[in-house]
């Protein structure tokens, strides 16, 4: 099958350099995190469905990202549990593809929308007065952006360009970030920079420009309304502690997959290599947190709109 890569066979056990006793605390710890996920983004998305002052042009792009962490623990977490805790991949060729296409596809549909998020974070924020304003259609543009974009950059190794193959221990599958050939570093390549890169770069200026506002009016004291601007600073600090948990989580990833692209004498270890993974897994968990701890509304659906341009 086009698009497939193993290190091995994928029927024995994969996990040399880590005990049983190792590989079955990591099944164990990436269960609790994605139960743990399933049921905070569900609850999320429940909650927005549900209250009327909670449907604002934003909170479609806050489901959107929830649905995104929804499928990453479904499609990614619960399977790298059961193989975890077999202690090898059981889910053979196809499962290994399966697997694969579905994390870095609602992985990146989910970096994507932290970046649209950013976007309309900046444009809230910085033109309050309506030189710019945003709405239901823009938030959906941006949602529908983010699945296309993810579809497109997630599929080629599908049929050919690039491969899924297993990664760290051999307990999950991921785009194969290792083969050397000329074809699968192309598509890695091309696919670091415009479905890392991009986002990294869109979020970054989008924020840096919102906090330097936000700065600039708290220091002008040009802000007649007070109890306003708490409010706007309130959900600068909500959207900031969102993306500092994302980049957090994927940034170690990124940063490996870009050393081996970069170096092709580096060896990791698949134990070391194993820790990134499993760490951008665990990110669908912080999203749903900062959304019910740091928002107004998910606690009490009363006062300001904090999440309404």
């Amino acid at each position: 099958m086009a698009g497939f890569s193993l290190h091995g066979n994928s029927s024995v056990p994969s996990t040399d350099g880590l005990s049983r006793t190792g590989v079955t605390i990591l099944a164990v710890i990436m269960g609790l995190f994605s139960v743990a996920g399933i049921v905070l983004n569900v609850l999320v998305i429940v909650a927005i469905l549900r209250y009327r002052q909670l449907r604002q042009p934003l909170s479609y792009t806050l489901v959107n990202l929830a649905i995104c962490d929804l499928g990453c623990s479904v499609f990614g977490g619960l399977p790298t549990t059961v193989t975890s805790a077999m202690g090898y991949f059981s889910l053979g060729q196809l499962g290994c593809v399966l697997e694969g296409f579905a994390v870095a596809f609602f992985g990146i549909a989910s970096l994507c929308t932290v970046g649209v998020i950013s976007v309309e974070r900046y444009i809230v924020v910085c033109y309050p007065m309506g030189a710019a304003i945003f709405q239901t259609r823009h938030a959906v543009a941006g949602v529908v952006l983010s699945w296309v974009w993810s579809f497109v950059w997630n599929t080629p190794p599908l049929f050919g360009w690039g491969s899924y193959a297993l990664e760290g221990i051999g307990t999950s599958c991921a785009p194969n970030w290792y083969n050397r050939d000329v074809g699968n570093m192309s598509y890695i390549i091309i696919y670091f920079l415009l479905c890392f890169a991009v986002p990294f770069s869109i979020i970054l200026v989008s924020y840096s420009r919102l906090l330097w506002t936000l700065h600039m009016v708290s220091k002008l004291q040009i802000s007649e309304d007070r109890s306003t601007h708490r409010v706007e600073v309130q959900v600068a600090r909500m959207i900031v502690v969102m993306v500092l948990a994302f980049l957090i989580t994927w940034l170690p990833y990124a940063a490996l997959a870009l050393a081996v692209i970069m170096d092709s004498s580096l060896h990791v270890d698949p134990v070391i290599a194993t820790i990134p993974a499993y760490f951008a897994k665990s990110g669908t968990v912080y999203n749903p947190i900062i959304y019910i701890f740091m928002n107004r509304q998910f606690r009490g659906n009363a006062g300001p709109t904090v999440l309404s341009g």
